[in-house]
């Protein structure tokens, strides 16, 4: 994500005044594109439904399999279950990144750039494994496009509940009406909601 994006997207979303205490208390969120697919999402999967810190230790027991470097699907192909269980991921991730790396194997994906976030949702989701909060991960960190809110992500959840006073964790619907001040930026708004509940693994 560009300089001129990220300045437009701050001085929009300082409008809000839920925000803006946020902004200005945190540095600016930084955005790196990265074109190997494949390593963002076997990592996202790899970090599902776990804290960071524990993700972290796995990821990097993973990338020691391949002898520190990204693994291409083909090689994650070659390696045993018993290694990868060693390692602390389970049969179901095992699986889900053999089935992410043989989408991969069969399918040309460069043209991810090009397309809307609707099409890209469309591809991955037939993945088993590869679920929304993995895509919405995908869309903000990798291809960094501007304006996604990961509803079904905790921490988004969480900082909604505190942001807005709420009893209870809200429903998509209330999150999708709240941050539509936020259009088209919420992948930047989404950045400093974490900041609320962060502990510093997010992702």
């Amino acid at each position: 994500m560009d300089k001129i994006i990220l300045d437009q997207s701050i001085q929009y979303l300082l409008k809000d005044d839920k925000l803006k205490d946020l902004i200005n208390k945190h540095p600016v969120p930084e955005f790196l594109y990265n074109d190997n697919y494949f390593e963002a999402l076997s990592k996202s999967i790899i970090y599902q439904q776990l804290s960071g810190k524990v993700a972290k230790i796995i990821y990097t027991r993973f990338l020691d399999l391949f002898k520190n470097q990204i693994p291409k699907p083909n090689q994650y192909l070659k390696i045993s279950n018993l290694d990868l269980r060693k390692i602390g991921l389970s049969k179901q991730k095992i699986n889900y990144i053999k089935n992410l790396s043989l989408f991969f194997v069969d399918n040309n994906i460069s043209q991810f750039k090009k397309m809307s976030v609707q099409e890209i949702s469309s591809e991955l989701i037939s993945i088993k494994g590869v679920g929304q909060w993995t895509i919405d991960m995908f869309m903000m960190f990798t291809l960094c496009r501007p304006d996604i809110l990961p509803v079904g992500d905790l921490g988004i959840k969480k900082a909604f509940k505190y942001l807005y006073d709420l009893r209870e964790l809200p429903s998509e619907k209330f999150m999708i009406e709240k941050s539509n001040n936020w259009r088209p930026y919420r992948t930047i708004a989404s950045c400093y909601l974490w900041k609320i509940i962060d502990n510093g693994d997010v992702f």
